[in-house]
C-alpha cells in the first residue's frame, strides 16, 4: 500500500482530475456487449467504486472526465486494424452515437461540471481526444484512472498519461478486466512500476480528508 502522506500528496483537489473509462451501458451495464466483463466490474464491487470515487469528487470539487468509446451507424472514421475492432462490429449491442450504450451507467452520477469525451477511434481514452488538452487546461497533475477494462484501455489510458508528464493513482478496485486473476498481474506486474496502486478507501480518506475546492 502506498504511504498515505505520499497519496495525499497526489490527491490534492485542485490538481487532481477523476476520469471514468467506458462506463457506459452498452459495456458495464445489463445489457452489455461484453456481458463477461460487465458481470466482472458489478459483482467485483468495481463499478460501485468508481460511482462512490465519483460521489466524492463531486463533494470535495475534483473535476470529473468520463470517456466514452462510441461509433457511427456507418462505421466512419473507426478502426479495423485489429482483431477486437473487428469483433465489434459483430457484436449485438454496439456503440452507437446518441444511443443508451454510451451513456454513463448506473450507479455513476454524472453532474453539469462533469465533462464527457466522445471517441470514435482508436484503444486509448486520451490518445487522440480531447482529454489532454482538457487536463491541461483544468491544472491537473494527477490523473486518477478507473474503469474499464484492465485488459486494453484502462492500461493505454495509464501509460499516455505517464508518457504525458501527469501523475496517475489507479485504485485497484475500482478497475476490472478480464478473468480477474489477469487484472490483479496487470496492477501488480506492470501498472504498479508506472502508477501508484491504492484501494478505492485510501483515495477517498484522502479526498475527504483534504480542503475542498473553492471555486474562483
Amino acid at each position: 500500500m502506498p504511504p498515505s502522506a505520499r497519496l495525499s500528496e497526489l490527491l490534492d483537489p485542485a490538481t487532481t482530475v477523476l476520469l471514468t473509462v467506458e462506463c457506459q451501458q452498452g459495456v458495464v451495464g445489463p445489457d452489455s456487449a461484453l456481458p463477461e466483463l460487465a458481470e466482472q466490474a458489478r459483482s467485483s464491487g468495481a463499478l460501485d467504486n468508481v460511482a462512490r470515487l465519483v460521489d466524492a469528487a463531486h463533494e470535495r470539487g475534483v473535476q470529473v472526465i468520463h470517456a466514452i468509446a462510441e461509433r457511427r451507424s456507418d462505421g466512419r472514421g473507426a478502426n479495423r486494424n485489429a482483431r477486437l475492432f473487428r469483433a465489434a462490429e459483430r457484436l449485438p449491442v454496439r456503440q452507437l452515437a446518441g444511443t443508451g450504450a454510451v451513456r454513463v451507467a448506473a450507479p455513476i452520477r454524472v453532474t453539469e461540471d462533469d465533462l464527457v469525451v466522445r471517441r470514435l477511434h482508436g484503444l486509448s481514452p486520451i490518445q487522440g481526444t480531447d482529454v489532454d488538452p482538457l487536463l491541461r487546461n483544468l491544472g491537473c497533475r494527477t490523473l486518477v484512472v478507473t474503469g474499464v477494462s484492465a485488459n486494453v484501455a484502462v492500461p493505454n489510458a495509464v501509460f499516455d498519461a505517464v508518457n504525458r508528464g501527469y501523475a496517475v493513482v489507479v485504485p485497484r478496485d475500482a478497475v476490472a478486466g478480464v478473468p480477474p486473476a489477469y487484472t490483479s498481474a496487470v496492477l501488480s506486474h506492470t501498472l504498479a512500476w508506472v502508477a501508484t496502486v491504492a484501494t478505492t478507501d485510501e483515495v477517498l480518506a484522502c479526498l475527504k480528508g483534504a480542503r475542498p475546492v473553492t471555486p474562483t
